[in-house]
């Protein structure tokens, strides 16, 4: 990902194309996280400040993140002093990640006066300052005293101290003569490391796209090249890109993975959103949801996972004494030899050396005996541990059958997790949990009722239905109550994964659904980072409940296999958008 100092230059552009704004409503969703509403001559939008040192940004946003009861002080702060406020100039600090925003504002006396907003995006020294006409800090996101290690304080009082000047020089500036003088002084061999060490606000992607653009390779050399064919290439790539720049990404897997304001041609094909404030909001708003949900999911998961390791350990420790079984054959033979043999011993023996009949040789061996009991008990003996090792041998395979099958419950249950993408989702997996015994249940906690969650709803391009169970119950709830006996049931095979049920009523199901329907399947289960998956299809009446069986857990004989890759554009198209419900 590239949220470069000319990234934001693109975002803030698109801001200032908005005209004239006021501040209507300013949220603190998150200790990192403000939010301002603002309204121009269009409508109104919502601007993003994160200040996460991890991904800082800044731009427009659709998203609707969940406020704290109460408001933190310095969200207070900026509701008291920009609420109602006109936005009249954005501006950057060259080639930083540093926006300004000026708001014209009254005071405590009713005197109109300016007060700025400095948005510092940089990495581990990233805040948010509210700064006085004067250019003091009023506060700011995150305080820094004068008693830590930072070059800048960040305190109630001191004056504002812009960062330190960028060195390096501006690439919007630069013609093909500056770059051959650039390349033909010492410095790096790889070339785009030359682009990063010489040039500023750039981030590695875009320098290495620039290598791409020039080289035809990313990791091209400068001494292998002609300097002067290659300054013009790079510098054609800047003009380009920096006063025409386009909000580039990368998908894979259905998520984009890279982002620029230019376009990624390193990793194969790439796509174009429509703003650079769109391409943002997309990108970071399912991964901060998803690290949301896996953050609140930890304990719950924690507990799964230890299941699974208990249970693992138990299941080594009954093969191993199954295996041992294996052998008790050997044991009725001794029985019988002693047993032959009694005549030879005498209580109070600890051995005895008799002939092996069952061997063709006849040859000696000695057997152990117990000097505690009577040579007719030590020859029960053999035979008592024989019959007690056939029955282990039954009770056993039985025990480790339970338990492979209850290691791929919880195994499915951590799938449910990876797919939770609601607080109302990761509860039905508690209360699945709680159900079967592997959570307690949350004592004096009052429980709030909420609605049930209703499966996922797509809809085929041919029309047809298609729901997707997102956890065990729903799963057991689609197949054998919602849907009908003539749906069509999908599986990916063999592994752990949503039920998904074509609603037809025993109507014709054109290919088009089947494959959209089997991408579904795909993409909902543990193999959906793969390619070429395996998706069982079968009528809902060749599914049967495992009897006695965990939630979701089926079998089915007659069936079809198709194979597909699970990122269909009906499942895109959903991830882009609000999944509607049934």
């Amino acid at each position: 990902m590239a949220f470069d100092a000319f990234y934001l230059s693109a975002v803030l552009k698109e801001l200032r194309a908005l005209g004239e704004m006021r501040v209507e409503k300013i949220h603190q969703p998150a200790r990192d996280t403000v939010i301002f509403h603002l309204r121009h001559k269009e409508g109104r939008c919502k601007l993003l400040f994160a200040m996460n040192p991890t991904s800082p940004r800044l731009h427009l946003t659709a998203a609707n993140p969940e406020n704290p009861p109460e408001p933190p002080m310095f969200c207070m702060l900026l509701r008291k002093h920009l609420s109602g406020a006109r936005l009249t100039e954005i501006s950057q600090i060259p080639m930083e990640r540093c926006a300004v925003f000026t708001f014209e504002c009254m005071d405590e006396m009713g005197d109109l006066v300016q007060r700025r907003l400095i948005a510092e995006l940089m990495g581990r020294t990233c805040n948010l300052y509210l700064l006085s006409p004067e250019g003091r800090i009023m506060d700011c996101l995150r305080r820094i005293g004068l008693d830590e290690s930072a070059k800048r304080q960040a305190l109630p009082g001191l004056y504002y101290q812009n960062p330190e000047p960028i060195t390096k020089r501006n690439p919007a500036e630069l013609t093909t003569e500056d770059y051959v003088n650039l390349f033909s002084q010492p410095g790096a061999d790889l070339l785009s490391q030359r682009l990063m060490d010489e040039l500023g606000g750039l981030s590695p992607l875009v320098c290495r796209e620039a290598a791409l653009y020039a080289c035809g390779d990313v990791d091209a050399r400068l001494e292998n090249g002609n300097i002067t064919g290659i300054s013009g290439k790079i510098a054609e790539f800047f003009q380009q890109n920096l006063h025409n720049p386009a909000p580039c990404y990368y998908m894979q897997g259905g998520t984009p993975k890279q982002f620029a304001f230019c376009p990624i041609r390193q990793y194969g094909e790439y796509a174009t959103a429509e703003s650079f404030s769109e391409l943002l909001d997309l990108f970071y708003t399912v991964r901060d949801r998803n690290d949301a949900m896996r953050q609140k999911s930890q304990s719950v998961r924690k507990t799964v996972q230890n299941a699974c390791t208990r249970l693992t350990k138990k299941l080594a420790i009954q093969e191993k004494e199954l295996t041992a079984t294996y052998d008790r054959e050997r044991l009725r033979q001794l029985g019988d030899i002693l047993t032959a043999n009694l005549h030879k011993i005498k209580k109070g023996q600890t051995s005895v050396q008799v002939e092996d009949f069952y061997d063709e040789n006849m040859s000696l061996i000695e057997i152990p005996l117990s000097p505690l009991l009577s040579p007719q008990q030590n020859a029960a003996k053999f035979y008592k541990d024989y019959a007690r090792m056939k029955t282990a041998e039954k009770e056993l395979t039985r025990q480790i059958e339970l338990g492979r099958t209850e290691l791929e419950y919880l195994k499915s249950v951590l799938e449910e997790l990876n797919r939770a993408d609601s607080d109302q989702a990761l509860e039905e997996i508690k209360q699945e949990l709680q159900g079967g015994g592997y959570l307690r249940a949350d004592s004096g906690k009052k429980r709030v009722k909420t609605g049930k969650l209703p499966p996922l709803r797509f809809e085929s391009t041919d029309g047809f239905p298609i729901f997707v169970g997102r956890n065990n119950r729903q799963n057991e709830e689609l197949t054998f109550k919602s849907a009908r006996k003539d749906d069509i049931w999908l599986h990916a095979s063999k592994v752990h994964g949503s039920h998904v049920i074509i609603a037809c009523a025993g109507a014709p199901v054109p290919d088009d659904t089947v494959t959209q329907a089997a991408q579904l399947a795909a993409y909902y289960a543990e193999t959906a980072g793969g390619q070429n998956i395996a998706v069982d299809v079968t009528p809902v009446r060749q599914v049967k409940k495992i009897p006695n069986g965990k939630p979701g857990m089926v079998i089915y004989h007659t069936y079809k296999t198709v194979i597909v890759n699970p990122y269909p554009d009906i499942v895109v198209d959903a991830l882009n958008a609000e999944k509607k419900p049934e």
